[in-house]
Order: structure tokens, then sequence, then C-alpha cells
């Protein structure tokens, strides 16, 4: 059930959140959303495959 969740959420995230390896984003040069932003799609993605 959680798993299913998960991979539905990172569907999800995928059509509506942006992309920061499409547009070049350096991460130490990012601001605190795109760091959020970022860690939370990773912490989506680590569940969903788990």
């Amino acid at each position: 059930m959680k798993k299913q969740f998960f991979k539905a959420l990172a569907k999800f995230n995928k059509a509506v959140l942006p992309s920061f390896t499409k547009r070049n984003v350096d991460l130490q040069k990012a601001s605190k959303l795109q760091m959020a932003l970022f860690a939370y799609k990773l912490w989506v993605t680590k569940n969903a495959l788990d």
C-alpha cells in the first residue's frame, strides 16, 4: 500500500514539478526552495523504490 502511494506520488511529481537535471541547475548554487524540492523528490523516489 505504501509503495503504491509513493509510486503514484512520484508520477505526479514528474508531471508537475520541474526537473533540475534538464535545466542544468548547479546544486551548490541552488536556492533554498530548489534544494527543498530536490530533497522532497529524492525522498519520494527513495520510498517508491523500496
